[in-house]
């Protein structure tokens, strides 16, 4: 192993009620992709705001190549050549590649008065080669992919001379072919020497592309391992530290006949052409494709969030017209964006306010007033159903993990009685742990006699999730297949049959 970069010991932390890391490690190699793995609030992100400066310790030590040091602030980590690329990536659209890896740091010329757009073009074009990017260092970064613009936060990065990058999530938001020229860059960064802490909910790229895995679990440090030495399934006992809900490799096609819901010929522009399914009670019905097939826009549809130009919707057999959310919240339909923080929640409000939000007629009072007493007890009520880990339901959503959070969304529409469920990539951004009690929670819906429609771009998900599978392709349904029927490579050749 190469000489450390980076050695934490003992790291301490506490926010106000919460102890939120108990003596954690972290070791560090140059040239090393270390894996930082954990359930959501595991404690992953606090550890690495810490090496960061985002926050200060309360205990503990960090030595950096050798010397043990402080980090107050971003400015003295960087100085330090610590950088972090975030899941949300920080950067400013409307400026171009050059001027975000560079802003607060442009050349000057003419004593100091004027900007030297000409040497930052040229710097950051240096930088660009050096790792292989072709990508033009004046272009607006609004003009490039998920993927380029990540690779401009890791340009952004190296441009501090960063000899340590923390990467959370790389992925989640990237096709396979982006997601093999992130690797590629990871590999070009690893032979330079640069150490990566990697972070990932994704455990088949650890075994792939990292050398050690760093396990957390509660706030505390389990262990360091050997990627190859160790097993997924080993990786996941480990962060867990339970047993896990098992999905039924049984799960038969529904008896029910009822079609609760029927779309019917239903078109949005080039991004919903001719769309007509069914969805019957307690059923989970897939909804596979790629990115841009136009499953969330079918969704959306349904939903009232956008405007349809043809076709129809039935719901229980009658035509309804949904024309916004609150007439298909009306018509017992409920709907999680595959973005929550956007569209889902509130996050500056408190988990009671969020859970009661869809149901506000339920609590309120003469002259408008609400009913707290009432909306605490529904929120007290769900929090315990749906084990959501909150200090308490006045704890702000923002300050949640993304498991909790998303529970926090399902509580909305539950309270609200919803008989159509829409889940738009219900488990993107969190952890195996939480993945596992939303995949129960499905189930027992189902079982229960809701209906659900559920879009995710994981086929083992859609896979193991569903009754039946609609595949999409550029706007169209091209398939529909049983759950006896459906496997990756057929979900795969209707997810790209391109209909004229």
């Amino acid at each position: 192993m190469n000489e450390a970069l980076i050695r934490m010991e003992g790291i301490e932390k506490h926010f106000p009620g919460v102890h939120a890391l108990h003596e954690c490690s972290l070791e560090l190699a140059a040239g090393e992709v270390h894996a930082l793995v954990g359930e959501n609030g595991a404690g992953k992100s606090t550890l690495m705001k810490i090496v960061t400066g985002v926050y200060q310790k309360d205990a503990g030590r960090i030595v950096v190549k050798g010397r043990e040091v402080d980090i107050p602030n971003t400015r003295a980590a960087q100085q330090l050549g610590i950088s972090m690329i975030h899941q949300e990536l920080n950067l400013m659209p409307d400026l171009t590649v050059a001027q975000n890896m560079y802003i607060g740091r442009e050349p000057r010329k003419g004593a100091g008065l004027f900007l030297d757009d000409r040497k930052l073009n040229q710097d950051a074009e240096r930088l660009l080669r050096e790792m292989n990017l072709q990508l033009d260092p004046r272009t607006k970064v609004s003009e490039l992919t998920v993927a380029k613009q990540q690779m401009v936060e890791i340009a952004k990065a190296l441009s501090f001379q960063s000899d340590v990058l923390i990467m959370d999530e790389p992925t989640a938001a990237l096709t396979n072919a982006e997601i093999e020229e992130l690797f590629r860059i990871i590999e070009e960064l690893r032979g330079r020497g640069v150490g990566i802490v990697y972070i990932s909910h994704r455990m088949e790229e650890l075994k792939r592309i990292t050398d050690r895995i760093t396990v957390m679990r509660d706030g505390r440090y389990i262990d360091t391992v050997k990627t190859s030495d160790i097993t997924i399934d080993q990786i996941i006992s480990m962060m867990v530290g339970r047993e896990l809900y098992v999905v039924s490799q049984e799960k038969a096609t529904p008896v029910s006949d009822n079609k609760v819901l029927e779309v019917v010929d239903l078109n949005r522009g080039s991004a919903v052409k001719d769309v007509s399914f069914h969805l019957a009670k307690g059923e989970i019905l897939g909804f596979a494709g790629l990115m841009g097939a136009g499953r969330t826009e079918v969704a959306r549809a349904i939903f009232g969030a956008d405007p349809i130009d043809s076709g129809f919707i039935r719901i229980h057999g009658q035509k309804v017209d949904i024309r916004a959310p609150h007439d298909a919240v009306k018509h017992g339909i409920g709907y999680l964006s595959e973005d929550r923080k956007r569209y889902g929640l509130m996050v500056e409000m408190d988990v009671k306010t969020n859970i009661a939000v869809a149901s506000y007629k339920q609590a309120r009072r003469l002259f408008g007033f609400m009913h707290d007493v009432k909306m605490a007890k529904t929120a007290e009520h769900f929090v315990g159903a749906l084990q959501i880990k909150t200090p308490s339901i006045h704890q702000h959503v923002k300050f949640l993990s993304g498991g909790n959070q998303q529970k926090v969304v399902i509580s909305k529409w539950l309270h609200r009685d919803c008989d159509i469920l829409i889940f738009d990539e219900p488990t993107r951004g969190i952890d195996v742990g939480a993945k596992t009690e939303i995949y129960k929670l499905l189930d027992e819906l189902a079982a229960q006699g809701k209906s659900i429609i559920m879009i995710s771009s994981e086929l083992p998900e859609v896979l193991r999730m569903s009754h039946r599978i609609v595949v999409m392709c550029e706007g169209r349904i091209t398939g529909e297949l049983t759950r006896q029927e459906a496997t990756q490579e057929t979900i795969m050749k209707f997810a790209t049959m391109r209909i004229s």
